[in-house]
């Protein structure tokens, strides 16, 4: 008979690996991370990609069809706009702006959230009940409206909408820290910890925050994404970016004039905001129930 291995250890894999290990089996949150993966690469390296520089006009191909249509031209493979400008650098540029300004803001809304949200857990009387009525308040309304109304305040431009939206999307990440830190607070390895006699800075970083980090990816996936809306939302009603930029929604504005005409001016730059979006709820939708059947096993 072989001899068994006292010294053998056995190997368990750790949450992150299940949560992995479950997050395969969506499929379709799986070719939705891959096209997160891509728009990512386009964030980066879209400039060396793009054929021309998005500003630059081509008199002698105004409003050029894609090369696919029997009037396209090759060289410029997603047409031309009414000023002649190549809409495949457009997009690509679009595509940088709207989904790298929307990261921005998510990491930054993200960094103050948690923190606010942090405190508003770990305290306990006046203060925090004050906190929590008032974001009961401003959970109630949609963040678009939210950053439309600080976007009356303050004005228009691309560097306010980027104030708004942050501003916008704290109030979410507060909420969601604020109800997991209150959980956490209760298990018995914080209570450990502070008979221990720490601080509760140590306690959040070190006994806290590791435990809902996995939770925090998942909020980042849904605020990613109603980001992207908003910022789009903004710049097609002009409150946001304004034209010439090529950011998508400021692309969607100014192809409304020509739609009829020159349709491809809204349906690309549609369509990228439309699988930027799809492919990031996706992942999220995947990330959360990764997570929640990983618990309830």
């Amino acid at each position: 008979m072989p001899r068994l291995n006292l010294y053998q250890e056995e190997f368990y894999p750790s949450p992150i690996q299940n949560t992995w290990k479950e997050f395969k089996e969506n499929h379709a949150a799986v070719v939705s991370l891959y096209c997160v993966i891509f728009f990512i690469f386009i964030m980066i390296f879209g400039p060396f990609l793009a054929p021309f520089d998005p500003l630059q006009q081509h008199i002698d191909f105004l409003l050029v069809p894609p090369a696919w249509d029997n009037n396209g031209d090759i060289s410029h493979l997603f047409g031309t706009d009414g000023l002649g400008r190549d809409m495949l650098s457009r997009i690509l540029y679009g595509c940088r702006m709207t989904f790298g300004i929307s990261l921005l803001l998510v990491v930054v809304s993200m960094l103050i959230g948690v923190a606010l949200g942090a405190m508003a857990g770990m305290s306990k009387g006046f203060r925090s009940s004050m906190v929590n009525h008032l974001l009961d308040s401003i959970m109630a309304i949609p963040t678009l409206l939210i950053a439309i109304i600080i976007i009356a305040i303050v004005g228009t431009g691309l560097v306010n909408s980027m104030w708004a939206i942050s501003l916008a999307l704290i109030p979410q990440f507060i909420h969601q820290t604020r109800d997991i830190v209150r959980q956490k607070m209760k298990k018995e390895y914080v209570l450990a910890a502070q008979l221990d006699g720490a601080g509760k800075v140590h306690i959040f970083f070190n006994s806290i925050l590791p435990n809902m980090a996995e939770m925090l990816v998942v909020q980042v996936t849904l605020a990613l994404s109603v980001a992207i809306l908003d910022i789009s939302a903004l710049g097609f009603l002009n409150l946001g970016a304004q034209a010439p930029s090529p950011e998508l929604g400021a692309l969607l504005s100014e192809g409304l004039s020509t739609a009829y005409v020159t349709p491809w001016n809204i349906a690309l730059p549609g369509a990228a905001i439309f699988f930027m979006m799809m492919s990031i709820n996706l992942v999220g939708d995947g990330l959360r129930s990764a997570l929640r059947y990983r618990l309830l096993r």
